[in-house]
């Protein structure tokens, strides 16, 4: 019997926060502004589409070192450093205090979130070795949806859009332009690939993501491709 594929948190940095143990369920809301003005003589007025609201994703996780001993604050303390600001994610200026905590994807097997930030860390120890080092605990985490990327909170990774159909698993070493060459026969289509998984900085790639690779489509007069 083949062994249960591991939940994992993939940041913005590149580091894989691995589930000790997967989530029981997953909770997602979403909900959308509307407005209405006054209705005289109704009983009630017409709503008016305002905007959307960033979607989130809610779970709790389970953390248990009581057969290593180590402290589990070696699991829960990767969490908490996900609401730190990091001055080196792009768009970061020090000179104008300007910087943030990175985002994060939520991914099990075949299952992944839109890029999210962490909202809401919540950790209760409720096991301590007799020296009062702490071994097990339930951490409830609240991811919010960072921007709108026209992308549905749980997906598989060729669902976004319909002009997704190969995923490539993110080898070390790899570059974007070694990639488009083997999928394309074109190193120089790497940017196609970038703009399609929300690449930013195309030397600091995430360690074993996958990449959705575009269909190929056909070139233009001005020698894009559409």
């Amino acid at each position: 019997m083949a062994a249960p594929v591991k939940a994992y948190l993939q940041t913005e940095g590149g580091e894989k926060i691995e589930c000790m143990f997967n989530p029981a369920e997953l909770t997602i809301s979403k909900s959308n502004s509307w407005q209405g003005g006054e209705a005289k003589g109704k009983n009630a007025p017409e709503l008016r589409f305002q905007a959307g609201q960033s979607a989130t994703l809610t779970l709790s996780l389970t953390f248990d070192t009581t057969r290593t001993g180590k402290p589990v604050t070696e699991y829960t303390n990767k969490l908490l450093n996900l609401m730190k600001v990091n001055p080196s994610l792009a768009g970061a200026d020090p000179s104008r205090n300007k910087a943030r905590p990175p985002w994060v994807e939520f991914h099990w097997g075949e299952t992944s979130s839109f890029k999210a930030i962490v909202e809401r860390v919540q950790i209760r120890f409720t096991y301590f070795a007799s020296s009062g080092k702490p071994l097990r605990c339930k951490a409830d985490l609240s991811l919010k949806q960072w921007k709108d990327e026209d992308q549905l909170p749980l997906q598989n990774p060729t669902s976004s859009t319909p002009t997704l159909h190969t995923v490539h698993q993110l080898r070390p070493g790899e570059t974007l332009d070694r990639i488009a060459a083997a999928h394309y026969g074109d190193s120089t289509r790497w940017r196609q690939i970038a703009e399609a998984n929300g690449i930013l900085d195309p030397l600091r790639l995430p360690k074993g993501k996958q990449l959705a690779i575009p269909e190929q489509g056909t070139r233009r007069r001005d020698g894009r491709y559409a």
